[in-house]
C-alpha cells in the first residue's frame, strides 16, 4: 500500500484478515479518498458522519477530497456533545443511511471526536449487519484512544456505553493538525486518556510525559505526534491480545469507574469532560489502590502532582453536592460487574496496574469520601 507520506507515522493493529492502519499526521483529511480507495478499492460512495462543530471546521476538507478521487458522498450532522449519543440519534442517523442508499460495500466515515467515533461506529456495526468504517478522529482523546479497538456505543438512562457492539475500523486517519483547533480543556481531556498508558503498563513513558507533557499541551506538533503514536502502539497491542475484553483490555479502564459514575452523577454533560471523569477516576484509583497496600503514597502523589501541574482536575467540582451512595448505585451498573461484584483496575505503582475484583466497597466508599465528603 502507498499509504505513507512524509512526515506520516504507521501503526498496525494485527487481528489477521480484519486488521487495519493507524495513520498519524499533519493533512490526512484532504488525503482521505485516495486513502479510502486504497484501503477499500471497491469503494464509490461514502457516508459522512460529523457534529456540526467539526462540520464548520473540516467539511470541505474532507469532501474536496472525496470529490478529487472519485468517491460520491453525502453527509449527516449531529449535535456536539455526549447527548448525541442517543436512541434518537441512532434512529435518525440509521434512517438517513438507510436512505442514501448504503450497500454492504459503502464506508462510513466518522469525522469527530469519542462522541461521533462511538454513535457511527455502532451504526456501521449495525446497518445492514455492518459496514466498513472509517475513523477520522479530530481531539486528541479520540486518536489516542477511541477511535482505535472497535468499541462502539450509545448511553443509556442507566448508564454510560451500556448499548453497543464490537465493529473494527478498516482504516483510522490521526489527523495530527485537527488538534490546533481543540480548546484547552478539549486538549487536557485527551491528555488524560494519554497519560493513563504510561500508569498501565509504561512508566517510561510516564516519566516521558512529566518532562514534556507541558510542551506537547502548548502545541509541540512532533511532541504531539510522538505521544499519539506510543499512545496507539500501546492500545494496538492491548487490542490484538484481548479484543473483546475478555482480560487484558480491562487495564484500559484505569480510573473509568469512578469516571463513568461521576459522568453519570453530571448527567453526561459539560460540566464534566469524559477525559476529566477519567482524571480524577485515575487519582481515585491509584488512591484506592494505597488503601489496599498495594501502591505506594508517593506514586499516589506524583500521579496527583503531574495532572495538577498540566491543569487537569483530581477531585471532583467542590461548589457540587455529591452524594456517595449515589456514585457507588452508579458503579454497581459499570459493565465490568461480575456476579454482582464491581471490577476495578488497581496498580502496584507507576505502569504496573491490574484488574482486581475482590475490592471491600467500604474501602471503595472511603475513597470517595475523601474527596466528596
Amino acid at each position: 500500500m502507498t499509504m505513507m507520506t512524509a512526515g506520516t507515522t504507521r501503526v498496525d493493529v494485527a487481528l489477521g484478515a480484519r486488521g487495519y492502519p493507524i495513520l498519524i499526521g499533519p493533512g490526512l483529511r484532504a488525503r482521505v479518498g485516495t486513502l479510502i480507495r486504497e484501503a477499500l478499492p471497491k469503494a464509490r460512495r461514502a457516508f459522512v458522519v460529523t457534529d456540526t462543530r467539526v462540520a464548520a471546521l473540516y467539511q470541505n476538507d474532507l469532501t474536496t477530497g472525496l470529490e478529487r478521487a472519485d468517491v460520491a458522498w453525502t453527509l449527516h450532522a449531529v449535535p456536539a456533545g455526549e447527548a448525541s449519543k442517543s436512541f434518537a440519534h441512532l434512529e435518525a442517523l440509521l434512517e438517513a443511511m438507510l436512505g442514501f442508499g448504503i450497500e454492504r460495500g459503502t464506508p462510513v466515515i466518522a469525522l469527530g471526536g469519542g462522541v461521533v467515533g462511538d454513535l457511527a461506529g455502532f451504526a456501521a456495526a449495525v446497518a445492514l449487519r455492518g459496514v466498513p468504517l472509517v475513523q477520522i478522529p479530530t481531539t486528541l482523546l479520540s486518536q489516542v484512544d477511541s477511535s482505535v479497538g472497535g468499541k462502539t456505543a450509545i448511553n443509556s438512562r442507566h448508564g454510560k456505553n451500556l448499548i453497543g457492539a464490537f465493529h473494527q475500523p478498516q482504516l483510522v486517519l490521526a489527523d495530527t493538525e485537527t488538534l490546533n483547533t481543540l480548546p484547552r480543556r478539549e486538549l487536557l481531556a485527551g491528555y488524560a486518556e494519554t497519560a493513563k498508558y504510561g500508569l498501565i503498563g509504561d512508566a517510561p513513558f510516564w516519566d516521558w510525559l512529566e518532562a514534556h507533557g507541558a510542551a506537547l499541551l502548548d502545541g509541540d506538533p512532533a511532541l504531539r505526534a510522538e505521544a499519539i503514536a506510543i499512545s496507539c502502539r500501546a492500545k494496538a497491542a492491548v487490542v490484538a491480545a484481548d479484543e473483546r475484553e475478555a482480560g487484558q483490555r480491562a487495564l484500559l479502564n484505569l480510573g473509568h469507574t469512578f469516571g463513568h459514575a461521576l459522568e453519570a452523577e453530571t448527567g453526561y454533560g459539560p460540566d464534566l469532560l469524559h477525559g476529566e471523569g477519567v482524571s480524577i477516576g485515575m487519582v481515585m484509583a491509584f488512591d484506592l489502590s494505597h488503601r489496599l497496600g498495594l501502591c505506594a503514597g508517593p506514586d499516589v502523589e506524583r500521579v496527583r502532582r503531574h495532572f495538577e501541574a498540566v491543569g487537569l482536575p483530581v477531585r471532583p467540582d467542590p461548589s457540587r453536592a455529591w452524594n456517595i451512595d449515589r456514585l457507588l448505585a452508579h458503579m454497581a451498573k459499570d459493565k465490568k460487574v461480575e456476579d454482582g461484584r464491581v471490577t476495578f483496575v488497581v496498580a502496584d505503582g507507576i505502569g504496573h496496574a491490574h484488574v482486581k475484583r475482590d475490592v471491600p466497597m467500604e474501602t471503595v466508599r472511603n475513597t470517595l469520601a475523601a474527596v466528596v465528603g
